[in-house]
């Protein structure tokens, strides 16, 4: 294209976007007179056409990523595609009844307390249906300290019965690697923040436009959303727009700084200097290098086979195209079975289905890695382990480890001496303080390992400053919960934005939350059974990438969140227990 063509589509865009405001501005006020009752039915159609452009959705998710229609790995895309989508329209759908009837959306609901004076707020499992098709799984919203179960119970949606609010536009910058990501982000401007919103896309996504304006045409049609597409200077160009109240950006620290601050020297100028050029109210979700503390234990060899695939999958999940996929694994050097597991670890990686490299960028980065130092493995597929190393080596291999973000096939593993606690403390001030973002982090520990620590483990929790913590299970599940704030740990500034400001999803309204932790069993059955945890966890859970019927218990639990009917369950377990 010629410099005199791109200048003519640019200016198209940017009409776009001026035609798109204008609608909106307009639309600020139909949202304002629209009552939850109406809101909660145009959220009603929009699950229905859900449903209906389901397979659609997967298939041009599928196209972008070079994936065969009958690839068990297109099951990523519909359960982080529709049937993520579908779980959150159902919450908010239930969260705007409740507050209709002069209800909190967590009536019902089950409190606890956890370390430092935090109420805790069961989210999982959220019924029978949770209990049967995640079992073995459990999930708590931890509250900042001194806020007390009643006032979670009395805040909670209070600002969404303010429908008479004019809380303007939002303009939502949306990511490209993960197809539902504009979507729910969409849906948390509209109806936690109610404000209409403008999305625009990210390039990656644009094949999904036609369906995401078919599934979104409701509220298209109300006037209170629209979609636009577009480069970096269209997403810069709304940012600043005058009409655009609020900004919300999906992506990388190096996206959210350079429209908050401008891009070269200058812009790293303002930044130190606190100095921005949007000075409008900003949120972002940002991801980061999210790490796996692996707590020492007496494994079986069934056990060290599984929790190597386990975390060969948080990495290799969407190719490692994800804000949360784990890429930092702290292992500890005093470890007995430290090289069975490392073996079972690079054989996980190895073996693990070949997949194109579709995301921009994935091949400079990984070459990037393997350039770094000697301690840089390639392996199968183009996959790449680093490691493992002393996790106090001054090495740049090791510094990159930390603080860069890989966004591709790259796994690092590095080692702290230690055990039981003392390993476990040294792991958690290791991970706050030398490792970029407070998006997710996991911790992998044995139940016999668990019992030991007893109360310790909990209050180790409780340090880990991240927004979402897995025990036993990749925090990738808490993205696809609609039940939990998803975000950064708070407490980030605009000068060093780190993983993010605010949270999104979060259909039960809370306010004030600090962070999720999910817990999942440490072996699938029958093992677990055998050795006294309670779970019916399938043998590979269907985020596994190694997992044969993930497409088809993608789409059975899909079809399930569309229209839910007890003779439609044993068909995802069926698969699940085939995987």
């Amino acid at each position: 294209m010629t410099t005199q063509a791109s200048d003519r589509e640019q200016d198209r865009r940017f009409s776009a976007v001026d035609s798109a405001l204008a609608d909106l501005d307009r639309g600020v006020g139909i949202w304002e007179r629209t009552p939850l009752s109406a809101r909660r039915l145009l959220l009603a159609r929009v699950h229905a056409l859900t449903a209906t452009y389901a397979h659609d959705w997967v298939q041009a998710s599928a196209g972008i990523k070079g994936l065969p229609e009958d690839s068990p790995l297109t099951g990523e895309e519909w359960t982080s595609g529709p049937y993520t989508l579908l779980t959150a329209l159902a919450t908010v759908i239930d969260s705007l009844r409740a507050r209709e009837r002069g209800r909190s959306p967590v009536d019902g609901l089950r409190f606890g307390t956890a370390p430092g004076g935090r109420t805790t707020l069961r989210i999982l499992p959220h019924g029978p249906v949770d209990r049967l098709i995640l079992n073995g799984y459990r999930a708590d919203v931890w509250m900042k300290p001194g806020i007390s179960a009643d006032a979670v119970r009395a805040q909670a949606g209070l600002a969404e019965s303010d429908t008479g609010r004019e809380s303007g536009i939002g303009a939502v910058l949306g990511a490209g690697n993960v197809s539902s990501i504009p979507l729910l982000d969409a849906l948390h401007e509209l109806f936690t923040a109610n404000r209409v919103a403008l999305v625009k896309l990210n390039p990656v996504t644009d094949p999904l436009l036609g369906v995401f304006s078919a599934i979104l045409r409701p509220l298209i049609e109300h006037g209170v959303l629209r979609l636009v597409t577009g480069a970096a200077e269209v997403g810069n160009y709304l940012a600043h727009h005058p009409l655009v109240a609020h900004v919300h950006v999906t992506g990388s620290v190096h996206t959210h700084d350079a429209i908050v601050f401008g891009t070269g020297p200058e812009g790293a100028a303002r930044r130190r200097a606190g100095d921005p050029l949007l000075t409008k109210p900003i949120s972002s979700e940002l991801g980061g290098v999210s790490p796996v503390i692996v707590l020492p234990g007496a494994w079986s060899k069934a056990d060290l086979r599984f929790q190597a695939e386990n975390l060969a999958s948080q990495r290799l999940h969407n190719n490692g195209y994800n804000c949360i996929a784990t890429q930092v694994v702290v292992i500890s050097s005093d470890w007995a079975q430290k090289h069975q597991f490392l073996a079972e670890l690079r054989s996980a990686l190895s073996r693990a289905p070949q997949r194109a490299a579709y995301y921009p960028g994935s091949d400079q980065r990984i070459a990037a890695v393997l350039d770094s130092g000697a301690a840089a493995e390639r392996l199968e597929g183009d996959r790449v382990l680093v490691g493992p190393l002393p996790a106090t080596d001054e090495s740049s291999s090791v510094k990159g480890l930390f603080t860069t973000e890989f966004f591709g096939p790259a796994l690092g593993v590095v080692t702290l001496p230690g055990d039981g606690g003392e390993f476990l403390s040294s792991a958690v001030t290791l991970v706050n303080q030398e490792i970029s973002g407070t998006l997710g982090a996991g911790v992998i520990a044995h139940p016999a390992t668990l019992r030991d620590l007893g109360p310790r483990f909990e209050t180790e929790l409780a340090r880990m400053h991240y927004g979402c913590i897995g025990v036993n299970v990749w925090i990738g599940l808490g993205y696809q919960l609609p039940t939990v704030p998803w975000g950064a740990f708070p407490g980030n500034e605009l000068t060093d934005v780190g993983s993010g400001i605010g949270t999104v999803h979060n259909g039960l309204f809370l306010r004030d939350p600090e962070r999720t932790v999910i817990r999942g069993p440490f072996r699938p059955a029958p093992r677990s059974l055998l050795a006294g945890e309670f779970s019916l966890a399938p043998p590979r859970p269907p985020w596994f990438v190694t997992n044969r019927t993930a497409a088809a218990t993608g789409a059975a639990l899909t079809a399930f969140a569309a229209k839910p009917a007890w003779d439609r369950l044993p068909r995802i377990v069926l698969s699940a227990l085939r995987g």
